[in-house]
């Protein structure tokens, strides 16, 4: 299926509401993704998006036929993880299992690759994701190991998994 990455525009906000609203991408991310999502929460995300983007981060939105579905990001590190970015993304879920998000994360890497001085992109999926895990596998991530009882979800420890991406 077709689809854009492109940067964030305040009026996607709608879009974003209607896909992001969702239990089943809030219960895979991080607490910082919150359920229900507002509309309120769509427009602070995308506030932070465009204020922050440029040097120590990356975030595009993910648009397929013309509406934002989805997003994914890039976050550098500092100090001594300054040459390591991060990252994030979710689409929503009618677009699942349609060979976009690894599209998108292969065409996010080698722009951040291309433009920034990184030797390591890194996620760290929750271990029961496999979706997520798949995504990765497909972009050519190499699962670098499995954090034991690391991530406290919705009132459950589970494992999550640290996968790599390196430039050479």
């Amino acid at each position: 299926m077709e689809f854009v990455l492109r940067k964030w525009k305040p009026e996607d906000a709608a879009s974003i509401l209607e896909y992001a609203n969702n239990e089943k991408i809030a219960a895979a991310l991080r607490n910082a993704f919150p359920h229900p999502y507002t509309l309120e929460d769509a427009k602070a995300y995308i506030r932070a998006c465009i204020e922050k983007g440029g040097d120590r981060q990356v975030t595009r939105a993910i648009l397929v036929n013309g509406h934002a579905a989805g997003s994914i990001g890039m976050f550098f590190g500092t100090d001594v993880y300054e040459k390591s970015a991060e990252l994030g993304y979710w689409l929503g879920e009618p677009f699942w299992g349609q060979g976009i998000m690894s599209e998108a994360v292969i065409r996010m890497c080698r722009y951040v690759f291309a433009k920034y001085d990184i030797e390591r992109i890194f996620a760290e999926p929750f271990a029961g994701n496999r979706a997520s895990r798949r995504v990765l596998e497909k972009a050519g991530f190499t699962l670098e190991g499995v954090l034991r009882s690391s991530v406290y979800k919705n009132g459950m420890l589970q494992d999550s998994c640290m996968y790599a991406l390196l430039r050479r």
